[in-house]
């Protein structure tokens, strides 16, 4: 299972990296809130995506995981994500082949044609969908758009069959290509009919109480974040992301008097790297609880966490100065063997997709070219 989290507006980096490198490395002001995961995480520093210069300072957002390079500017169109890919190759086996989940609609997830898939941002909205069945008519209902999904799928592909005896190799080539794309939705109709006449699972909680307070990301990160085990242990999916989305306005943590995206820009200034670190290490706490809730959850006689990669970090290594280089990235649990601070060169950087095959290796999925 793979769970990504993405904080927009960097992690300040001297509270995070310690100086040494390796197993012995002294903690720092953020680890120390995650010692109890110390060897269950590894740290990176020294990556990050090639030619993230873009329309603005935090263009680099849409392409966290996605490495599409100069986001945002004229004729550029984003990749497929990361979460997408795999979505692509094992979505089939569970109920919702990912959750895109966000503390604003804004996602990190992009299909392969390049568009954003919007997250979805209300707890008690999210818990429902993954465990209240519907009604019978809301079942036939849901039943009949993917009965007309298919039929659609039919039409199509009797049309390009007929077309395909009228055009040269190379045509057909790509036709063929097309060919394989219809038939993988028309897998993922059928299987969507199935799941769509099963019953939900049934878990030992209760729907959450959404936070109406839009400032309130912390809070509105930490329920989202409670919702990432239950999804996981019922099966109904193996891949989340989770975009928490820099504001312009003042966050209700207790010391904070600045907006966000303000302190983000400190300028070295004391106060504001203050107030700055007082939300992060509150990030930082959410990202201990979830790890913490993974590390409870046993599941064949070994924790979930072992059996769950989560990748946390930002695609900003320097918010003060929009720089998108050496990233803050953590990747916590997938049975790696963590406990250390890889540090790669800070100004000549080591691709992030490097670390990305390394997960894609470990969800045991062929990647070829792509």
């Amino acid at each position: 299972r793979m769970v990504a989290g993405c904080t927009s507006l960097g992690i300040y980096g001297p509270a995070l990296f310690p100086k040494e490198t390796g197993r012995d490395y002294s903690s720092t002001p953020y680890l120390d809130l995650i010692k109890e995961h110390r060897n269950d995480f590894t740290l990176f520093s020294g990556l990050s995506h090639p030619d993230q210069s873009g329309a603005n300072g935090h263009s680099s957002e849409m392409t966290w995981l996605t490495s599409a390079r100069h986001p945002g500017l004229g004729g550029f169109r984003n990749t497929i994500s990361l979460d997408q890919f795999v979505a692509e190759k094992i979505g089939i086996e569970t109920r919702f082949p990912s959750l895109t989940l966000g503390t604003s609609n804004t996602s990190q997830s992009y299909t392969r044609s390049g568009v954003m898939i919007p997250a979805e941002t209300k707890p008690s909205t999210i818990f429902a969908k993954l465990f209240i069945n519907g009604t019978k008519e809301e079942v036939q209902r849901q039943m009949k758009k993917l009965h007309e999904g298919r039929s659609i799928m039919d039409t199509v592909h009797e049309e390009a069959k007929r077309f395909g005896a009228k055009i040269g190799p190379a045509d057909r080539d790509k036709l063929d290509e097309y060919f394989t794309s219809v038939r993988e939705i028309e897998q993922r109709l059928a299987k969507a009919e199935d799941w769509a006449q099963k019953p939900k699972p049934k878990v030992d909680s209760t729907i959450p109480k959404d936070i109406q307070e839009k400032t309130d990301v912390i809070g509105r990160l930490e329920l989202l974040f409670e919702l990432v085990p239950l999804a996981l242990q019922t099966d109904s999916t193996r891949l989340i992301t989770i975009l928490v989305e820099g504001r312009n306005d003042v966050l209700p943590v207790p010391g904070v008097t600045i907006d966000h995206h303000n302190l983000s820009h400190h300028g070295q200034d004391p106060e504001k790297i203050r107030q700055l670190e007082l939300i992060e290490k509150a990030e930082m706490k959410a990202f201990g609880k979830l790890l913490t809730a993974l590390k409870r959850k046993s599941e064949g006689g070994s924790a979930m966490l072992n059996n769950t990669m989560v990748l946390f970090g930002s695609n900003l290594g320097n918010a003060n100065s929009h720089d998108w280089r050496n990233l803050p990235v953590l990747l916590a649990g997938g049975g790696f063997n963590h406990g250390q601070h890889i540090a790669y060169d800070a100004k000549n950087n080591v691709p992030l997709c490097n670390l990305f095959v390394q997960m894609v290796r470990r969800m045991e999925i062929e990647y070829g070219a792509d």
